[in-house]
Parts: C-alpha cells; sequence; structure tokens
C-alpha cells in the first residue's frame, strides 16, 4: 500500500513524500520547504510531482537538486506548462565547471493538455534542454501509474493521482500442490487473460482457466495529491472525474471558512469546500493539507474541524 508523508512543518511551505513500501522507491509532490525531508530520502526519489511553480511550491528544488547530483541516475520532473524552462533556468544559475556529464540526467515531462505531455532532457554541464518526444500518458513505472486533473489557481496547478499497480496473490490453503514455478507461470496466464494456458503440475497438465480459482486479484490503493485551486465548480468537474472512490486524497484547505472571501479572490479553497468535494468524490479518507501561514495551531484546528464535518456528512 502507498504511504504518504508529510515532510514540511506547519509554518513551512509544503511537500509530501510518497513511499512504496518494500522497494526504496520514493516519489516526491512539491518542494516547498520541508525540515523533515532526509537527504537519504532525496537520493532515493526517483519522480518529482510540481502542482506549480509559485514559490511555496517549487523554492526548495534547488535543495533538492543539490543533493541527487552525482546519483548517475535519471530522474522524471512532472509539472505544468513551462516547467522545463523553470528547471533550466534554476539549473543554469549556478556554475557546474566541475561536474560530470554524467552526474545526472532530468527528464522534463510538461503537461501541456489530458492528452499532451513533452518530454524534455536535461544533462549537465550545460543544462540545454532538448524536446525528445510528446506522449499522451504522464506517467507509469514497475509499481504506480500516475493520472493527473489540471486545475484552476489563475495559472495551471496540477492535482496528482497516484494508482498502484493491482497484484495477483496465490491462495495457498486451497491448493492442495506443492509450490514450484507453476504459479509464476500461471499468474502470467492470468494477467493475459490465457485460460487456454497449458500448466504442468506435478505431471499432470491443466488448463490455467481451471486453476484461476488458486488467484485473487488485489485492487492497487490510490492515493490523491491534490494543490492549490479556486473553490469552483468547473475544478470540481475534474477532481470527481480523476479522484472519486480514492483511498486517501490530501486536499489543500488553505483558508478558514471565515476568510472563504480571501479564498475566492486568491483562486485557493478554504476547509468547508475542500471536505465537501472528497465527500462528493466518495474518497475512503481524506486530509486537508496546505494552510496559510497566517494562521495559528488554533485556527488550523478550526480549519481541519471545518473540513471533517463536511467531509463526513451523510
Amino acid at each position: 500500500m502507498l504511504q504518504a508523508e508529510i515532510k514540511s512543518l506547519l509554518k513551512e511551505d509544503i511537500s509530501i513524500l510518497i513511499k512504496v513500501p518494500n522497494s526504496g522507491k520514493y516519489y516526491l509532490c512539491d518542494c516547498g520547504e520541508a525540515s523533515l525531508l532526509t537527504v537519504k530520502e532525496v537520493q532515493s526519489t526517483s519522480a518529482i510531482f510540481i502542482s506549480h511553480t509559485h514559490i511555496d511550491h517549487f523554492s526548495n528544488f534547488d535543495g533538492i537538486f543539490r543533493y541527487q547530483i552525482g546519483s548517475g541516475e535519471k530522474v522524471v520532473i512532472c509539472g505544468p506548462k513551462n516547467i522545463h524552462q523553470q528547471v533550466e533556468a534554476r539549473l543554469k544559475s549556478y556554475t557546474w565547471n566541475l561536474i560530470d556529464e554524467k552526474a545526472i540526467a532530468y527528464e522534463i515531462r510538461e503537461i501541456v493538455s489530458k492528452d499532451e505531455i513533452n518530454i524534455y532532457a536535461l544533462h549537465p554541464p550545460h543544462w540545454n534542454v532538448e524536446l525528445i518526444n510528446t506522449q499522451d500518458f504522464l506517467f507509469e513505472d514497475e509499481y504506480v501509474n500516475v493520472d493527473f486533473a489540471i486545475l484552476d489557481h489563475k495559472t495551471d496547478s496540477i492535482a496528482y493521482l497516484f494508482k498502484e499497480k493491482d497484484s495477483v496473490s496465490f491462495n495457498e490453503n486451497i491448493s492442495g500442490f506443492r509450490k514450484g514455478k507453476w504459479i509464476s507461470e500461471l499468474k502470467t496466464a492470468f494477467e493475459n487473460n490465457d485460460g487456454d494456458k497449458e500448466i504442468e503440475i506435478e505431471g499432470t497438465v491443466y488448463n490455467a482457466a481451471d486453476l484461476f480459482h488458486l488467484l485473487t486479484r488485489n485492487t492497487g490503493y490510490k492515493l490523491g495529491v491534490i494543490m492549490d485551486h479556486a473553490a469552483e465548480e468547473n475544478n470540481y468537474e475534474k477532481i470527481r472525474t480523476v479522484f472519486g472512490g480514492a483511498d486517501l486524497v490530501y486536499i489543500e484547505s488553505f483558508y478558514k471558512d471565515t476568510d472563504q472571501e480571501f479564498a475566492k479572490i486568491n483562486y485557493h479553497s478554504f476547509a468547508s469546500a475542500s471536505g465537501k468535494i472528497m465527500n462528493e468524490c466518495q474518497v475512503k479518507d481524506a486530509a486537508p493539507i496546505h494552510f496559510s501561514r497566517r494562521y495559528t495551531e488554533r485556527d488550523q484546528e478550526e480549519i481541519e474541524t471545518a473540513f471533517y464535518k463536511a467531509f463526513r456528512k451523510n
């Protein structure tokens, strides 16, 4: 099951680390201040997902790449329109005369629309951005695929849904057979819907379909991160489409309900509005995040109370 940890303190800007258990694989959502983010976690991060590049979501990018340089790995960076230019500008603002060209590779994925993702390459020491190709999906690896919604924050703000891949488990207790390589062969046939595949067990040949009852498909966990967005219907329609039925969603709740006029002016959400849309999405669990720095701990408690009241309303 995917796990998320907020790496920024209450008075810091937002940064969330998503972990794939037992894999050492990390994904980072936004690059605000993150006092709780360790060097080891940064160096194990294979992909960074930027919602938008307001300073409170992007200010710590320099601190991230400082500890990734020298790894020799490829790191994927996903973000809104022009993210390739902004990353290039940050990297070019430093002098890199002592760095090897193979020290790291960045692949930038610019979200132009739901069906248009521009792929760019960036390499040291000159960091000249190069367009590689355009594709119609954002991100997939051996553990997750990532869907997204482009929300309005008076600029594009990308909300991300991490979908853990389904797994297939073997029900040993009802098998009656000794374990062997036939189990992996059966799982492959199950994944490919190849019921006619012949599986040999202890000298007897079976059709795979006759053994499928020994397997169980486990639906992958769905974890969402929704950052800054205006509390309005066009955004909510997109959120419902992507995040409906998710297991857990972290959603910005920048303002108290009593300050919702500020939310409207600044294209942010507020406590009960964020809770209400999570209720409408019928997510299993949700958590309010990313509160205005103006607020005290008591104010933040007020936000959480209003959020959960709206979220848990029957």
